[in-house]
């Protein structure tokens, strides 16, 4: 039996990395087993890991969710349960493991948010890999050169610290940068003797976040009811300007969240003639009636939140495109992704040595 760890930062598209290689692997012919040793408890009413529920729908899994998921954990772990004594977590963690591998070929492993996400209780992605002697295949979205620089230090980081590093996969890289990653990017990583399994170019059916997916990340009131909540969202601009100045911006973005004051109706009425998906609303503030019913007609959303405009954006950073258990062009985009753009033979090749 061998495994592989997914591992990368939030948003960096690692669920969909880790279903598709579970698909491709599954074509190729061998028993696939999913384990997410640490998932997200986002409240005392939250019991449901939706990556659980699509990876036993999408691999027919019979294994409970307690199973596949033993230990939920949040930004604020450390203020209960045992702070200092990590035994117990660990042994319910590798109790689990055990179970699921006993049936697998190959077990593919869900990182959690961050590859340092619950290092004080010693459940960091480097102490998981290693404890499970997994190899390791580490997820990066580009932005910029820092990227770059940025999956370097993680490479080096995870060779120093004894965890096998099968490589690293650049995904949802814009179409703007896709060349610069191929030409660029991808040569230096490799000077550094580190190995690149993959550049995948971005597409928004699978990177792109629902309206929904934003609406439950802010909370907040909708304003226009169930209309146009799984629409996505490709841009975020800010409405802070005069409309004179906005106007290029909003022509140019198409399928974008608006944010904007609710006492600001002309900039989004004039939002509302460009492609919008929805439009955002900070501090609490009503819009005119006007506005709604031009929403409506539309059939954009209107999300109003109590917060400012900073603390707004600030909160649209958690939001990532999830696949769905339904999501069957999602899922498919997943499989081809690993097929077209990742050398998944090497990965093959690993697992069967």
């Amino acid at each position: 039996m061998k495994s592989l760890f997914i591992s990368g930062m939030a948003g960096s598209g690692k669920t969909a990395i880790a279903l598709g290689l579970a698909l491709k692997l599954q074509e190729q012919g061998k028993n696939i087993g999913y384990f997410k040793p640490l998932s997200s408890a986002k409240g005392p009413g939250s019991r449901t890991d939706e990556d659980i529920l699509l990876f036993k729908q999408v691999l027919s899994l019979t294994q409970k969710e307690e199973l596949l998921a033993p230990v939920k954990t949040g930004p604020y772990y450390l203020s209960v349960g045992a702070r200092r004594d990590p035994a117990e977590l660990t042994k319910k963690i590798q109790s689990a493991f055990e179970e699921i591998a006993a049936a697998a070929d190959v077990v593919i492993i869900d990182g959690y948010l961050s590859p340092y996400s619950a290092a004080g209780k010693g459940l960091d992605s480097i102490r998981l890999a290693k404890m499970f002697n997994s190899a390791m295949i580490y997820v990066a979205r580009v932005d910029d050169d820092h990227s770059l620089d940025k999956m370097i230090s993680y490479n080096e980081y995870f060779k120093l610290a004894g965890v096998n590093l099968l490589g690293s996969i650049f995904n949802n890289v814009e179409r703007t940068l896709l060349d610069k990653t191929r030409g660029i990017y991808a040569p230096i990583l490799e000077e550094f003797n580190h190995t690149l399994l993959g550049i995948i170019p971005k597409k928004p059916e699978i990177a792109a976040p629902t309206v929904r997916e934003y609406f439950e990340a802010l909370g907040g009131e909708l304003l226009t009811g169930e209309i146009g909540m799984d629409g996505l969202v490709e841009d975020v601009l800010v409405g802070s300007m005069t409309i004179e100045s906005a106007l290029g911006y909003l022509r140019r973005a198409p399928n974008k969240a608006v944010i904007t004051g609710g006492d600001r109706s002309d900039m989004a009425v004039t939002a509302l003639e460009t492609s919008t998906s929805v439009l955002i609303l900070t501090g609490g503030l009503y819009p005119d009636v006007g506005v709604l019913a031009r929403a409506i007609e539309k059939k954009v959303p209107v999300i109003l939140v109590h917060y400012d405009t900073f603390t707004t954006i600030e909160r649209l950073h958690e939001v990532t495109r999830r696949i769905h258990p339904g999501d069957e062009q999602g899922i498919e985009i997943a499989k081809s992704n690993i097929n077209d753009h990742c050398r998944w033979q090497s990965i093959l090749d690993y697992i069967n040595s």
